[in-house]
């Protein structure tokens, strides 16, 4: 009995961390999706962009090099350089800024008063060109990604344990610290949003677009901004599961993953991002954890969706997200 308690708490322990990264990734729909209404297809690809465009910084990788040695004939790959992780984490947010202005200037501008599907498509569109983009500017091979996380042995106990009732309580240290950075991101960004004039400004447009205009927002600033926020959240993202298991394309499925905690908090709620993502990360895991022998494992794969279609079923708003009532 001791024994399956102190399983069942790990894994517990383990889905409340798988959680905080749902959330975060989850995040970045919500920033966007509150503000202009898009539910931002490319977010995924974004965290993938980013990661990309930060191992590329920092091996001091030339841009588009393959495409330019076809052209011009040469063999030029690297500047001869690296970077230090810190400062190329400040020149990766700079260019998902200008992302985020390049995708408001010449995609969002021209489509503000279009269907909601529409809106929708362009998002399905940009991921798409995102990922070309990222291919041809750093390559497709698998790349690893280090900025000094720390990894492996635990820092305060050997071999990775807390011994609990006799057995070992495994805690891997670049899961623990993720989900510390990513708790101290959604703090910050649920303070930036409730406390700063800009974090008002956001929430003014998303309850009412004509009203924020009539007291002087701008609601090009403010997408841009909300898009730029949702890309540095894209690059937490992308170095948390980067470092994991490596930038590769497959970066940008985490995107899929966020869905479910979307069903769960609500579009609209940051805290039901939160909310979403940990009942998801601890219930995936404690369902495997019981159900899964039963049934022959890999409930993982599944779990999330099928809780997400009982709640689309039950409670389509989800838990925080706004009941809409149209008259006709």
């Amino acid at each position: 009995m001791p024994e399956q308690l102190v399983f069942a708490m790990e894994v517990t322990l383990n889905g409340l961390m798988a959680g905080v990264l749902y959330a975060l990734v989850a995040l970045g729909f919500v920033l966007i999706y509150k503000a202009s209404g898009i539910f931002n297809y490319a977010q995924g690809v974004m965290a993938l962009f980013a990661a990309m465009t930060l191992v590329g910084i920092m091996n001091g990788q030339v841009p588009f090099s393959h495409l330019i040695n076809a052209i011009f004939g040469g063999h030029i790959t690297h500047f001869g350089w690296t970077v230090p992780s810190f400062v190329a984490i400040l020149l990766t947010v700079g260019v998902m800024v200008l992302l985020a202005w390049m995708v408001q200037q010449f995609v969002m501008r021209h489509l503000v008063g279009q269907e909601p599907i529409i809106l929708f498509m362009a998002t399905i569109g940009l991921a798409y060109f995102l990922e070309g983009v990222a291919d041809l500017m750093w390559g497709s091979e698998i790349k690893t990604l280090d900025v000094g996380l720390p990894q492996g042995i635990n820092l305060w106990i050997d071999e990775r344990t807390f011994e609990i009732f006799d057995y070992g309580f495994f805690i891997d240290n670049l899961d623990l610290v993720a989900t510390i950075i990513a708790a101290l991101l959604v703090a910050g960004l649920v303070a930036f949003a409730q406390y700063t004039k800009q974090g008002r400004a956001m929430r003014a447009v998303a309850d009412d677009h004509q009203a924020a205009l009539s007291v002087g927002i701008s609601l090009n600033f403010i997408w841009v901004l909300v898009w730029s926020v949702a890309g540095f959240v894209a690059l937490v993202a992308g170095i948390m599961w980067g470092t994991k298991s490596g930038v590769q394309f497959s970066l940008s499925l985490i995107a899929l993953k966020a869905l479910p905690v979307l069903m769960l908090g609500g579009f609209t709620s940051i805290p039901g991002a939160i909310v979403g993502g940990l009942i998801i990360g601890v219930g995936e895991k404690l369902f495997e954890f019981m159900v899964g022998p039963l049934v022959g494992g890999a409930t993982e794969n599944w779990f999330a969706y099928v809780l997400a279609l009982l709640f689309l079923v039950f409670r389509p708003q989800g838990l925080f997200g706004e009941k809409i009532i149209e008259r006709v």
